[in-house]
């Protein structure tokens, strides 16, 4: 193959790629604004601004499309989540950082789409396994650069405080679906995060105290 050629090749596979991502992209803003039911092929190649031969030519069904849809998602919120960790080695206040850290990643748009897929997964049996593989990969992520961020001795309390954490935030944001008033899931957050700390391992809450 001819260099000229093999350059034609590398920007037919960019083009390529980058219509699959446009595709994505449309998929997780389709999810977002019409919910799973709402997404339909059709849509979600209106809103990528493509035809409809298009959308079909890289993900011929709308079981495709999700499955993908949901690979992209754990790729975009690990890629935007993981380098933040970095702020909690220097922070004062470590346990704040992660629960800001934590608030950011699960209160913007990202999180609509990924609770669309978690009520869909439920009654699909495919999609489930690939939510729940989802899951595995974003968590795991997130806790795995936790894990090389802070000493060996407190990973354990550390990572316990982040999953009780998520799980009281998913909580808090999930009923905010239905309140008429925008602030009041942060207003939430901020009255758990003041209980998560009572609760906290004194191991982690001294942590950075200890290496002044």
């Amino acid at each position: 193959m001819t260099t000229e050629a093999a350059g034609r090749r590398r920007s037919q596979e960019e083009r390529s790629a980058a219509t699959r991502e446009r595709i994505l992209d449309a998929t997780v803003e389709c999810l977002m604004t019409y919910g799973y039911a709402g997404t339909t092929t059709p849509r979600v190649a209106e809103t990528a601004g493509l035809t409809r031969g298009a959308q079909v030519h890289h993900f011929g069904s709308k079981n495709d499309l999700i499955i993908a849809a949901v690979q992209h998602l754990a790729t975009k919120l690990v890629a935007a989540a993981v380098p933040r960790f970095v702020g909690v080695m220097t922070s004062d206040d470590p346990l704040g950082t992660i629960l800001d850290l934590l608030w950011d990643i699960h209160s913007g748009p990202i999180f609509v789409p990924i609770v669309e897929l978690w009520v869909a997964g439920r009654t699909d049996p495919t999609l489930r396994d690939e939510v729940a593989r989802f899951e595995d990969i974003v968590v795991t992520a997130i806790l795995g650069t936790a894990a090389k961020v802070v000493p060996v001795e407190i990973h354990e309390p550390m990572l316990d405080f982040m999953y009780t954490a998520m799980d009281a935030l998913r909580g808090i944001l999930l009923s905010s679906f239905v309140e008429s008033d925008p602030t009041r899931a942060r207003r939430r957050w901020e009255r758990a995060s003041t209980a998560l700390r009572r609760i906290a391992d004194p191991a982690i809450v001294n942590w950075r105290a200890n290496d002044r």
